[in-house]
Parts: structure tokens; sequence; C-alpha cells
């Protein structure tokens, strides 16, 4: 699959507010990648690779993996909703593979357009376009495939435990807690960026939270990206919600079902 950047795709300089200094190390760290990696060979393509890893994406592992253990003695399934490239999923699928491979009740849901941000509302505030985020036509089976070797990476890999529902979540997720009436919730990560789609989005699927439950938001308290924090406090008693911010992800919260 060949893939072209698209114009308004959130390339990942986008709101970081990073440096110039940064953004050349960046780029310096891409370019010795693009032309190190043939050198690597076939068997030391992966491992070998981490030299040139970067913290902030080192941070964001080590954001799912504390995430993950939190959720773990909860039952239910995972869903992500705002999946892009893909990266998180995966990181979820190789979690479920480590801290308990023989829970094929633990499934991994993954709800995008595909298609980047399909509507935008006022609190969404006017630096965003429809189409931001997107990818490119037929994304979806190719993160299907990938998804499908790692799982097969993993025990149990017969048994099909992810699912990638492609639409605007403001319909596809009560769709999908409607079609899987004997579904539970353990963790809910919303990574959507904006307001309409995750206010209703959280309204369907908490209901499907028991106690101990995970919420995950990625852009609370964020300026760039306001909708998902109004989204929040239109759904949620916020002085009745414990939030927890991750000193390594400024703008990602999570709190516990209580």
């Amino acid at each position: 699959m060949v893939l072209q950047k698209l114009s308004g795709s959130g390339d990942f300089g986008e709101y970081t507010q990073r440096s110039s200094t940064e953004a050349e190390i960046d780029a310096s760290l891409r370019m010795k990648w693009e032309t190190l990696l043939p050198g690597f060979g076939s068997k030391a393509w992966q491992w070998d690779q981490l030299f040139l890893l970067k913290r902030q994406v080192l941070s964001r592992l080590l954001h799912f993996d504390h995430l993950y253990r939190l959720m773990m003695p909860v039952q239910g399934c995972v869903l992500e909703m705002g999946n892009q490239w893909g990266a998180g999923l995966a990181t979820l699928i190789n979690l479920r593979a480590i801290y308990e491979p023989y829970n094929y009740a633990r499934r991994v849901i993954g709800f995008d357009t595909f298609s980047g941000f399909s509507d935008l509302d006022g609190q969404d505030g006017a630096q965003h376009r429809k189409g931001d985020f997107g990818v490119p036509l037929g994304w979806q089976e190719e993160l299907s495939s990938v998804l499908e070797l790692h799982e097969a990476n993993a025990p149990l890999s017969h048994i099909k435990k992810f699912e990638l529902i492609a639409g605007d979540a403001s319909d596809t997720v009560p769709r999908w807690l409607e079609d899987n009436p004997g579904a539970l919730v353990s963790m809910a990560i919303f990574d959507m960026d904006v307001y309409r789609p995750t206010r209703d989005a959280l309204k369907a699927i908490l209901p499907r939270m028991p106690k101990g439950a995970l919420l995950v938001f990625d852009e609370l308290n964020c300026p760039h990206f306001p909708g998902e924090t109004v989204a929040l406090l239109e759904t949620l008693e916020l002085r009745g919600l414990r939030l927890q911010a991750n000193p390594h992800q400024p703008f990602c919260s999570w709190a516990v079902i209580e």
C-alpha cells in the first residue's frame, strides 16, 4: 500500500508546542532512521531500532502500560475511540498478550471515521477543518491485517479478539452497544479530539462501565481541542470525578469509576 501525505491530516508537529531545536532533533532522528534502516537486516529490523526511539514515544508506551495494568482487574472490553494509524490499538493488543494472554474476553474495539473529522462544532474552536487527521483510502483494511499479525503472535490466536468499526462514533458506538447487549466496558479511551462524538459516545458507554473501570481522555484541559473538555463537563459532574494526570503526557487524563 502506497501512503501519501494528506493535507490537513494532523502532522505530528501540530500542537506539541515543541521548540525549533526539538523539531530539528526530530527531523535528524527521522533521517537517520531512513538512512540506516536498509542495513538492519531481516533479523534485527525492529529491536535494534530502539536506539532511535524518542522519549515522547516511550512516554506514550509507558502511559498505555500504566492504564492497562490499572484496568486489568475489571471485567470488560477495551474501547478506543479515535485510532487514526492504529498505534494505540496495536499497543493494547500487545499489552493484552503480555499481561493476560488467555483472557479472550478482553476484546479490543477500535472506532474511527478513517476519513478524519467528519463534523465540527463551535465548541471545537476555529483552527480545525473537516478531514483533519484522515488516513489514506483503504487504511482500515491495512490496519486490520497488521493487528491480525499482532494477534497471531499471542496465545489463542485462533480467536479474533479485536474489531475495527468505521464511521461517526456518535452513531457507531451506540450501535455497537446495541449489537452487543452482553458487553461491559473496562476501559474507554477518548481520542477523537472534538466535541460531539466525544459527548455522544461518553453518554452511551457510561451505563456499561462497572466500578473500577477507566475513563481515559487524550486532550483534556487542552486549549487546542476544547471540545473534548466541554463534552466531559456536559456529561459528568466534574467535582465528583477524580481526574488524574500523567506528567509525561500533559493533556492525558483518566478517572476510575467509583
